[in-house]
């Protein structure tokens, strides 16, 4: 029997399959790099199985708004230009070891090559935003790199803390995460040169569907293995990150269960048993079932905000991608 993550891939797939094909092509023809050390690290991590979410996003948001131009694909791809950059640079400051089940890029590179081709993608992001000749899309890719990199930095701060807040936390995720996802939705309207009330809607679809990606991503470290995650499970333990689940069970957690849960926290030599054990203590504490609610209640937030646009082919396929949010694996 199909699974829910494949099944509804499936459907997604066979509704996007020739924007997915288009953006592929863009990828590439866009990257345009001068040397080609840049071409092979840039591609380590362009070309290595991600999902094209971003640039889809933006590509269907801009379908639903009316866009009837034929350069979204080229437009597109700087998100995916700008999401890249942001992995290649955290994996450096989080020294993770692997990204998307390949070795990461500063591994395999130098640490050095890694931050000049993410400074590079970044680049090039700005660059195709000004093409597009429209001041407020400039205006939304500029303020999605500050907000991603001041997310980083307060993520940084913040390892270690055992007080962070769950305010905190959302404020870290909507940096990180959300503002990348809502400023590709945004820009598919702007493209498209809707009134304000649809610019909103796009917009609001976008932040929620971002907070909910992010805080099940979150969820994930603590509830996948790691060839589906393509990644090592236990990352954000190890990394001392108090993400959402653990931020709710510390707040319900006796004396017992608040020593246990902070001396693993930040620990590199995490054993399977303790890193089971630590998983069951926040699942006891409701850190798990919290976070997938307060997921699913951003999925509903985010379709929510469709229903101003009428009920059609391409509202369905954003609605499914939001669903997606809460079945995937990796």
């Amino acid at each position: 029997m199909m699974n829910p993550e494949t099944d509804l891939k499936n459907r997604i797939k066979s509704g996007v399959a020739v924007d997915l094909a288009l953006i592929e092509q863009a990828l590439e023809r866009n990257l345009n790099p001068y040397y080609d050390l840049v071409r092979d690290i840039a591609g380590h991590v362009l070309f290595s199985g991600g999902k094209r979410l971003r640039p889809l996003l933006m590509v269907l948001s801009a379908r639903l708004c009316g866009y009837s131009g034929d350069d979204d694909k080229n437009i597109s791809v700087l998100f995916e230009y700008l999401h890249a950059a942001t992995l290649i640079h955290d994996d450096l400051v989080d020294e993770a070891a692997m990204r998307r089940g390949r070795e990461s890029a500063h591994l395999r590179y130098g640490n050095a090559q890694a931050v000049l081709t993410g400074d590079f993608l970044l680049a090039r992001s700005l660059s195709l935003a000004a093409r597009t000749g429209i001041p407020k899309v400039i205006e939304v890719i500029a303020k999605i790199t500050e907000d991603m990199s001041q997310g980083e930095i307060q993520q940084m701060a913040n390892k270690g803390r055992m007080d962070l807040s769950e305010a905190e936390y959302m404020d870290v995720i909507e940096r990180k995460t959300a503002v990348l996802i809502r400023g590709a939705c945004r820009t598919g309207a702007l493209i498209a040169g809707v009134d304000e009330a649809k610019d909103r809607a796009m917009t609001d679809y976008g932040y929620h569907l971002g907070m909910a990606f992010q805080m099940a991503d979150d969820l994930l470290d603590y509830t996948a293995d790691t060839q589906a995650l393509g990644k090592e499970i236990g990352a954000d333990l190890r990394e001392g990150k108090l993400t959402l689940p653990i931020i709710y069970a510390l707040g319900r957690a006796a004396a017992d269960d608040t020593a246990f849960l902070q001396s693993m926290m930040g620990k590199q030599d995490v054993t399977r048993a303790e890193f089971i054990r630590f998983t069951e203590t926040v699942d006891r504490l409701g850190g798990l079932d919290y976070t997938q609610n307060r997921a699913q209640a951003s999925v509903d937030a985010a379709k929510q905000a469709l229903m101003i646009f009428g009920p059609g082919e391409t509202r369905d396929l954003l609605f499914l991608l939001a669903d997606y949010a809460m079945v995937r694996q990796s």
